[in-house]
C-alpha cells in the first residue's frame, strides 16, 4: 500500500483548533498518520504568529500530540507558547503546517482588518522557513457561523483568508472556505465546529497535504 505521506516528518502548529481533543488535534492529525506521517502537532489557544516567535503567555490552554499517542491537553492560564525555531530545530521536519488566522480577524473588535499588522506577524514566523527552504502549508480560517460569543462574520473571514493567501508564501495556502458554504458546518460559538464539523474539516485539509505532498522531491 502506497502512503502519500510515507517517511516524512510532518510539525503542525496552530492555534484553539489544534489546542482540544476533539479539534483538528483529533481529526487532522490521525488523517496525516493514517497516510504514514510521523505527525507532531502543538496548537495553543489565542495564538498568532507572533506568539510562536516571541513565546507569548496566553490564558486559555494549549495542547499537543505525537504520533498515534493520544492528545496531551493542558488547560491553564498560563500557557506558554513553543518556539517555531525551537521545534524545527528539534523535529528537522520535512513538511510543516501552520494553522493561524482566526485570532487576526479582529472580529467585532476591529472596524478593519489590520493588514499591516499581520503582514508583520507572519513575515517573522515564516524567517526560519525560509532560511531552510522547508516544505509548508498555511490553513486558512473557515466559515464558522456568524455572531456568538466570538461575533465571527462571513464578510471578515472571507477578506482575512483572501488576505492571507497572498501573504504566507513561500508556503502553499489552503482555502479553508472552498470547502464548505457559509454557515454549512455548525459551531459552538461562531468560532470552534463542533466534533462532526471538525472530523469534516480535518479530512479535507489531509486531502490538500496528501496533494501537496505528491509534488515534494522525496530525499
Amino acid at each position: 500500500m502506497n502512503l502519500a505521506l510515507a517517511g516524512l516528518i510532518v510539525l503542525m502548529i496552530g492555534d484553539s483548533h489544534l489546542a482540544a481533543k476533539d479539534f483538528l488535534l483529533a481529526s487532522l492529525h490521525s488523517a496525516l498518520e493514517e497516510q504514514g506521517g510521523n505527525v507532531h502537532s502543538y496548537g495553543v489557544c489565542g495564538s498568532m504568529p507572533h506568539d510562536w516567535v516571541a513565546q507569548t503567555t496566553l490564558s486559555c490552554g494549549r495542547g499537543q500530540r505525537h504520533n498515534m499517542e493520544e492528545p496531551e491537553i493542558e488547560k491553564t492560564d498560563k500557557s506558554k507558547v513553543w518556539s517555531l525555531a525551537a521545534l524545527l530545530r528539534r523535529y528537522h521536519p520535512d513538511l510543516l503546517i501552520v494553522e493561524l488566522g482566526d485570532n487576526m480577524a479582529g472580529y467585532g473588535v476591529l472596524p478593519e482588518l489590520p493588514k499591516d499588522w499581520i503582514t508583520q506577524q507572519i513575515k517573522a514566523l515564516l524567517v526560519p522557513v525560509r532560511a531552510d527552504h522547508l516544505p509548508c502549508l498555511w490553513v486558512g480560517p473557515a466559515w464558522g457561523t456568524e455572531g456568538g460569543t466570538s461575533k465571527k462574520n462571513f464578510a471578515r473571514v472571507k477578506e482575512l483568508s483572501d488576505f492571507l493567501s497572498g501573504q504566507v508564501a513561500p508556503c502553499h495556502y489552503v482555502d479553508s472556505l472552498k470547502f464548505s458554504k457559509p454557515g454549512e458546518w455548525p459551531t459552538y460559538d461562531g468560532e470552534h465546529l463542533t466534533t462532526d464539523s471538525y472530523q469534516i474539516w480535518g479530512n479535507d485539509i489531509a486531502g490538500e497535504v496528501v496533494r501537496f505532498a505528491a509534488t515534494l522531491h522525496r530525499h
